[in-house]
């Protein structure tokens, strides 16, 4: 079999990382969903929860775990599933920057391993793309596992407020900076892929390019080699750890291993940035590397690492 260079340089810089994924498999009714194990500290039976005025309805209310306040959402309310009687149902608690949320699930299966070419883009549905609540879907056996957006989830539940977008106001780049030089997003997310769009509009972007999976992105890249312009055309990219077909972290492995595009500045962007995860990116080569909450950080330093 012949292969090209793209496809050799793929497999050689793949054999390097894992891009692998260990999913969460749980129930929320009757149907099967699935998060991404990184993001869970622990799974607990149900316990009581005091209620908090005004919340929104899907918010059950909050209690104290390991000396930390966890709020409850109940997966059954936002899925629009019902929940069944004659079971304690269980919470699977993860930790989203700051916030401690526990989701309200059915049952949990186990855990799966895949890798992340195994999980599937969603299909196209009626509606606004970015209102969409699933970023993947896997086929295990004879069973279809959604994976949900949770960052989303939980967005919605404190109205946007954590990306606290009015601090774009605050960053300025310095004189005479090219904002018409392309920007890469990829993010699996349709939501917070049109947040971290938007804010780049807002900060003065003109000429951003996005994409939902590293794989997608890499094919763009790629693309740019042989063009002329392609410090304009490749700017910078920022990118989300965890998206299907391709992870972050392989997506600036494959980047780095490329003399013509090893210099580009790259930032990572997640909910998944802990300790570990975060040794992995410096090992990787990300320049820089911000959880959701640090938005303005993030375009902050995407400038700066522009400007040098």
């Amino acid at each position: 079999m012949i292969m090209d260079n793209d496809n050799m340089e793929m497999e050689e810089v793949e054999s390097g990382s894992t891009n692998e994924l260990e999913l969460l498999e749980f129930l929320v009714g009757t149907e099967y969903f699935g998060i991404n194990i990184a993001k869970v500290s622990e799974i607990i039976i149900h316990c009581d929860v005091t209620h908090v005025p005004s919340s929104p309805d899907a918010v059950e209310g909050v209690f104290m775990h390991r000396d930390r306040l966890v709020t409850v959402v109940d997966l059954h309310k936002v899925l629009n599933l019902t929940k069944p009687n004659e079971e304690r149902s269980l919470l699977v608690v993860c930790d989203f920057d700051q916030l401690s949320i526990a989701f309200d699930v059915t049952n949990v299966n186990g855990i799966q391993r895949l890798k992340w070419s195994e999980v599937e883009k969603p299909p196209a549905i009626s509606g606004k793309a970015e209102d969409s609540l699933a970023t993947g879907v896997a086929k295990i056996d004879d069973k279809i596992i959604m994976v949900l957006d949770f960052e989303k989830i939980v967005c919605d539940m404190n109205s946007g407020q954590e990306f606290e977008i009015g601090k774009l106001e605050e960053i300025e780049a310095p004189h005479n900076f090219d904002y018409n030089r392309r920007i890469i997003v990829v993010e699996d997310s349709i939501f917070l892929n049109k947040v971290m769009a938007d804010a780049l509009a807002k900060t003065g972007f003109t000429n951003v390019v996005q994409f939902y999976n590293g794989k997608e992105a890499w094919t763009y890249i790629s693309s740019q080699k042989g063009s002329e312009d392609l410090r304009y055309n490749v700017a910078a990219v920022i990118s989300d750890i965890e998206m299907p077909q391709m992870d972050g972290h392989t997506l600036v492995r494959m980047i780095r291993a490329d003399k013509a595009l090893k210099s580009t500045p790259i930032v990572l962007f997640s909910s998944l940035i802990h300790d570990n995860l975060r040794q992995k990116g410096e090992t990787v080569g990300a320049n820089a590397q911000f959880s959701r909450s640090q938005l303005s950080e993030c375009i902050k330093t995407v400038i700066d690492l522009m400007n040098n």
